[in-house]
């Protein structure tokens, strides 16, 4: 049985990090080298950046009033952290190719992940897979309760509904050749109140391959649930590990003594 893992997930925007409310609210949180740079020391396991820029170019967006230097690309930021990080990365948002793959491979990653370009163009996932491996795919999946009450899969950064069920997209992208799905709800998303443990369970029983549980952490115990009862394989968060000191250590610690496998 392969150990259970503990991911922060790092939302970028315009090269600064940023906490989300909902997909709606952004606070910047400060330069995410830093970030990269605690979380390296406080034992996660691996480490997820998501970049929600509208752009790819920040430096049209750059100000002088921050007291860090600031990153004008995407492939800028992640060759910093490699140089300091020493747990796997995953990164994500607005891959749309091979190419832009290959690039952040070359600048660091050593996972991708696609979310609105995989639901566009599944034919993508097949081809990553079999140019980079299926361990190196991470296919990442929004969802929000719609107005009839059922879940479904949303893209343009939550803003755009597709019609898609969770479980049948996240089957799909197993058989299309994805390693790992990271499964995010929109609806808890800087909630604080907890995973959507229904959704989890409903996606984790109908696929072979791990799950990252997104969404909703406001306390340790959510991590425990998110494996205990929604059956995730690793468990991610944001908000909640920015403003506590060793944040991912108490969290870990906590895991442990609920009896969670996951490395110390």
């Amino acid at each position: 049985m392969l150990k259970k893992r503990l991911i922060p997930c790092l939302l970028l925007q315009n090269g600064q990090l940023v906490k989300s409310i909902g997909f709606k609210q952004y606070q910047i949180i400060g330069n995410p080298k830093i970030a990269i740079k605690f979380f390296n020391a406080w034992a996660v396991d691996e480490i997820i950046f998501l970049d929600i820029s509208q752009t790819s170019d920040y430096t049209t967006l750059l100000r002088a009033d921050y007291n860090f230097k600031m990153f004008e690309t995407l492939e800028e930021i992640l060759k910093e952290s490699a140089k300091i990080c020493f747990v796997p990365l995953t990164v994500g948002g607005g891959i749309r190719n091979l190419e832009q793959m290959s690039g952040l491979f070359k600048s660091g990653a050593d996972k991708v992940s696609i979310n609105t370009a995989a639901v566009r163009q599944p034919e993508l996932i097949s081809a990553a897979a079999k140019k980079f491996g299926s361990q190196a795919v991470v296919v990442s999946i929004d969802v929000k309760i719609n107005n009839k009450g059922d879940y479904e899969v949303f893209i343009d950064h939550g803003m755009a509904p597709t019609g898609l069920s969770p479980v049948a997209w996240a089957k799909k992208t197993q058989t299309l050749g994805a390693g790992e799905i990271l499964l995010n709800s929109i609806d808890r998303d800087g909630a604080l109140n907890g995973y959507d443990l229904e959704l989890i369970k409903s996606v984790t029983g109908a696929v072979n391959i791990p799950v990252i549980a997104c969404g909703g952490v406001g306390k340790w115990q959510d991590l425990v649930d998110g494996i205990n009862i929604g059956g995730a394989s690793a468990v991610a968060a944001a908000n909640i590990f920015h403003f506590t000191e060793q944040s991912t250590r108490h969290a870990k610690k906590f895991m442990v003594d609920t009896g969670i496998d996951i490395r110390l």
